[in-house]
């Protein structure tokens, strides 16, 4: 528990932000970060700045078949699995800059407090049914499987994908029945599951159909939903809710409270969204003013489109079910496509594409990792992560555009002017440049990124921060140099003075995408970070404010770092490695044989030296003749060499 956490206070526009909690057995990629977190953390430091109160809540799911079945794998407890991981996942996202309020996990008392307690009540109001089912079992090695850790190929029309999992297919996105897999087989020992009875808990969600779409009508309108959001929840209600099976046979989850499930746990299916409220409860005991204040809070959720149904169906039907209004339910869902690498898929196991704790170690600040991943976001579509398009992001916007506007400006003033702001006026006017009309435009692009921003349309407000660097250069274009400063010196201060509250302003604005540039600004200004307006004040740093010392927002990156990151990254890392494993194994093989003909050129010699020694002679020397065959045959070298005599 935090000891002053932040709390919705009433009659304020509180916001609850939380991200798809990212699951804890890998280290994330780009198109994960993207897809959640990232994109989660600039709508959150955008609210912050516009004065609301405003939680930001995320961290790692942990239970569930995958996380048992890599601890198996590994060879130690899924609890200490989890550890490992849920520190991996946390340095990542503090590198990016990443600022939650509370990052929590899902292995705690407060999850199964809060899931149990929901389970109970659904129980209790008959949208839980116990049945017996058939369940993919794996004789190998004597256990039910979870339907994800049964692959084979998909069977829907045109379809036909081979790596599909038996909950859900990852190419045409529907979700699968194990048994309807063509082909199955064990993912972790490749046997052929059987069919196995054993009873579980279905969450009857056919019976909260009604109540669900009752409340997606409001809330998706009312919210403004992502257009793929909306079309994927409803597909799922035209198609027709069913009951769901909400509990599994293994050891590693929530404890089924019901007496004769003790073998049982609740699954991820249920489990995992639950874990939003109980990370905030161990944030604050306070929790409930946060989820079960509808009245007062909005709820804003992002995630990659394979989470949608969690959110949109199961877990709003669960707590409704459950509680019937005393929830705080999705106000706004912000969902996105795929991030693609190189128009290729991201994978770990062939060294293909960035992971997390690979971005650190190109050298580029998360600054520069988080606009291009911000102005690509997958909004509507996949977009693609290029190494040129990197490049280019960083030389010709970042670079050219923001960071010559403020180095330009504030260099200019320390060098010409003692480092302080000018006197000036921003009613100032003059014929060779429309100062009222360029101020009258910062206006209206500050309204269209905050209208932008409030809608969560992040690709566009990062456009509209850009656009309104780029009036900055604009103003500066021909009336920065010591010529004007001489011979229009109430102009050029004009000029300068307006720049620099340009550049404040500026500082708010990229926050929320570049909070280190943000910082950076504010540092050479000598300034705070303001609170982002509804409309500028163009006179804020006033008159005689000194600045802080110049230095680069960004550094140009070479063509050669480019190629050097595309062979990388690009999976002959992983190439390189399988080349060296092979010539290790060959040269040891080669060694293995070697050391195989000298062992057998060595028992030949040893046995025909045994044929040569009489059996008295060995008497004579104190040892039979299989004591010399040994003896032979353990140090060979000691026999004597009968060479050849050479021929005169």
């Amino acid at each position: 528990m935090v000891s002053n956490p932040i709390l919705p206070i009433p009659g304020k526009e509180n916001i609850l932000i939380t991200s798809a909690l990212p699951y804890v057995n890998n280290v994330p990629h780009l198109g994960n970060i993207i897809g959640s977190t990232l994109s989660a953390d600039v709508f959150s430091r955008f609210s912050k700045l516009r004065n609301r109160p405003t939680l930001f809540i995320c961290g790692t799911d942990e239970y569930g078949t995958a996380t048992e079945t890599r601890a198996l794998e590994a060879g130690v407890t899924p609890q200490a699995l989890c550890d490992e991981y849920h520190l991996k996942h946390k340095a990542v996202y503090d590198w990016f800059d990443i600022a939650f309020d509370y990052f929590g996990r899902t292995t705690t008392e407060k999850q199964t407090e809060i899931v149990q307690d929901a389970f109970l009540k659904l129980h209790s109001k008959g949208f839980l049914e116990e049945r017996t089912t058939t369940q993919p079992f794996c004789e190998k090695h004597d256990g039910f499987l979870a339907d994800r850790f049964v692959e084979g190929t998909c069977p829907r029309p045109g379809c036909g994908y081979e790596d599909a999992r038996g909950d859900q297919c990852d190419k045409c996105g529907n979700l699968l029945d194990p048994f309807e897999l063509i082909n199955p087989r064990c993912k972790l020992d490749g046997a052929t599951p059987v069919p196995r009875d054993t009873a579980h808990f279905f969450l009857r969600l056919d019976k909260l159909q009604g109540d669900i779409e009752k409340w997606f009508e409001n809330a998706s309108k009312d919210g403004n939903w992502s257009s793929n959001g909306v079309a994927i929840t409803k597909a799922w209600l035209d198609s027709g809710l069913e009951g769901r099976s909400i509990t599994r046979d293994m050891k590693w989850g929530v404890p089924v409270p019901v007496p004769g499930f003790e073998k049982k746990v609740i699954y991820v299916w249920f489990d995992a969204c639950f874990g939003y409220p109980s990370i905030t409860a161990n944030y604050t005991d306070q929790w409930e003013k946060w989820w079960k204040n509808p009245d007062e809070v909005d709820l804003y959720q992002f995630m990659g489109k394979d989470n949608v149904p969690f959110h949109t169906v199961i877990w709003p039907g669960s707590v409704i079910g459950a509680d019937n209004d005393e929830w705080t339910l999705l106000h706004t869902l912000s969902t996105s496509e795929y991030l693609n690498y190189e128009n290729t898929k991201f994978s770990k196991s062939r060294g293909v594409g960035v992971f997390g704790d690979g971005a650190k170690e190109t050298g580029i600040g998360p600054s520069v990792w988080r606009y291009y991943l911000l102005s690509n976001r997958p909004e509507s579509s996949d977009t693609q992560f290029e190494w040129n398009g990197f490049a280019a992001s960083n030389n010709n916007e970042l670079l050219a555009n923001l960071g010559n506007f403020v180095n330009r400006v504030i260099k200019f003033v320390n060098a010409k002017l003692d480092g302080a702001v000018p006197e000036f006026s921003s009613s100032y006017t003059d014929e060779s440049f429309d100062f009222p009309g360029w101020i009258a435009g910062v206006k209206t692009l500050l309204a269209e990124y905050n209208k932008e921003m409030e809608t969560v349309h992040l690709r566009a407000g990062l456009k509209k921060m850009m656009e309104i660097s780029s009036q900055g250069n604009l103003l500066l274009q021909y009336r920065l140099d010591n010529a004007n400063l001489a011979s229009h010196p109430e102009r050029t201060k004009t000029v300068i003075g307006l720049a620099l509250n340009l550049s404040a302003l500026l500082a708010s604005l990229c926050s929320p995408y570049m909070p280190g540039t943000g910082e950076a600004i504010v540092r050479q200004l000598n300034t705070d970070l303001k609170f982002i307006p509804d409309t500028w004040e163009p006179e804020a740093l006033k008159p005689g404010h000194k600045l802080g010392k110049a230095e680069y927002l960004f550094q140009r990156i070479d063509d050669k770092k480019i190629a050097e990151w595309k062979e990388k990254y690009g999976g002959t890392q992983a190439s390189r490695a399988a080349e060296e494993a092979a010539k290790e194994a060959l040269k040891k093989k080669k060694q293995e044989d070697k050391d195989k003909k000298k062992a057998k050129k060595a028992a030949k010699k040893a046995s025909e030296a045994d044929e040569s020694v009489p059996a008295g002679l060995a008497a004579q020397v104190g040892g039979s003749a299989d004591a010399l065959k040994t003896a032979a045959t353990e140090d060979v070298k000691q026999l004597p060499i009968r060479e050849k005599p050479v021929e005169k």
